[in-house]
């Protein structure tokens, strides 16, 4: 349903038509717009339906905005079609609308590369959880001696299984040497009921989980051979504690790296939902959880986050400690996160690279408030002290 809002002699005139979405009826609806110079189209973004129409509009002569369909909701009861792109023909002809942002085509297509990946890394953790539910069926507590039921140890033990081995001797002889457990205790944890339906469905889920191996490595080499456009951004990211190149290729796909599309970095923190809501009514302050929304990116930070407040010294490290005791480790994760990605923005925007503040950030930064600190903690042990500072 379309909605073509003209002004003619001052007097503003709307002409409503219905189109099909096919690659014909969507060229004919360029046609009417070109006719009519029609200079400027809002559409509302909706599942991936607006993108095939997006794509054909795109290579007419015509600014597009895409509206988010929560931002724009017209008045309860009075919801049509018609109605809709009437009201989001007015809306953009005053300037209502914000436009979302919508990635150039190389960065739309590592997006959906990387995103496939991560579908296929769940789909394979969803068989590895399986087969492990098979094995627990038939008595066999492989997981709680090994860290990796799939790793080269758990492989080679499952693979016994599947051509028909039930010794657990046999089978405990087949574990790698650093593997911690005892020979006891993995001869206890193999000796189980293994019959010919859980070889069958081990064989299934084994077979399974190689394939989506073998598709992901297929997907990382066409990440590897679109990334040329992106490489100086991700060799900028990976310095960064606890980011990777997966992660910075994850990362790029979802804000691109063109970062003036954000004026700060407050937007691109709002934009991907890594900031606290707003949430006051009367006077009160509710509720200041995250949004929801950017899944895929903020997934990604929160791992990313996870890795870097392990490295010692480094100024995320003592951030998340710092917020950790008085806010709890979620949301001292969650700003950290934030922390990472307002650093990814500055690092894109300027092109400089990753310094670290340094464990003693924080210290350094409130000398007077700590040395007060510690005064006061002193006066109530029941100590009078007094500071002298030391010769420099």
């Amino acid at each position: 349903m379309a909605c073509l809002r003209l002004v003619v002699d001052g007097k503003v005139t709307t002409e409503v038509r219905t189109f099909k979405t096919t690659t014909a009826d969507l060229l004919l609806l360029v046609a009417w717009l070109t006719v009519n110079a029609c200079t400027h189209v809002a559409m509302e973004a909706t599942g991936v339906y607006w993108k095939p129409v997006w794509h054909v509009l795109d290579d007419g002569e015509f600014t597009l905005v895409l509206a988010n369909a929560a931002h724009v909701k017209n008045v309860p009861g009075r919801k049509t079609d018609v109605n809709d792109a009437m009201w989001l023909a007015e809306l953009l002809a005053h300037g209502l609308i914000r436009g979302s942002f919508v990635p150039d085509i190389q960065t739309q297509e590592m997006r959906n590369l990387m995103r496939t990946r991560k579908q296929l890394v769940r789909e394979q953790s969803s068989h590895v959880l399986r087969l492990q539910k098979t094995l627990e069926d038939a008595n066999i507590k492989l997981d709680c001696m090994l860290s990796d039921v799939m790793g080269k140890s758990g492989r080679a033990m499952i693979e016994a299984m599947i051509a028909g081995e039930t010794n657990p001797v046999k089978l405990a002889s087949l574990a790698d040497r650093r593997v911690k457990a005892s020979p006891e205790e993995l001869r206890e944890a193999l000796r189980g009921r293994v019959t010919d339906h859980h070889r069958f469905l081990l064989r299934l889920h084994l077979g399974q989980i190689d394939a989506l191996a073998a598709a992901m490595a297929t997907l990382d080499a066409e990440v590897a051979a679109n990334l040329e456009p992106f490489r100086t951004a991700v060799e900028l990211i990976v310095t960064i504690p606890g980011i990777k190149d997966l992660a910075a290729h994850a990362i790029i796909s979802e804000i691109g790296i063109d970062m003036s599309r954000f004026p700060s970095d407050a937007h691109l923190l709002s934009w991907a939902c890594m900031c606290p809501g707003n949430d006051e009514s009367a006077g009160k302050r509710r509720s200041n959880r995250l949004r929801k929304g950017a899944a895929w990116l903020k997934t990604t930070l929160v791992q990313c986050a996870c890795s870097a407040v392990k490295k010692k010294g480094s100024y995320f490290q003592a951030q998340f400690h710092r917020l950790k005791a008085r806010r709890g480790p979620k949301k001292a994760i969650a700003a950290v996160a934030a922390s990472i990605l307002t650093t990814i923005y500055h690092m894109l925007k300027d092109g400089t690279t990753y310094q670290d503040l340094g464990g003693d950030h924080f210290a350094r930064r409130s000398t007077d408030q700590q040395k007060n600190s510690l005064v006061k903690r002193l006066a109530n042990l029941g100590y009078a002290v007094e500071l002298k500072p030391l010769a420099a």
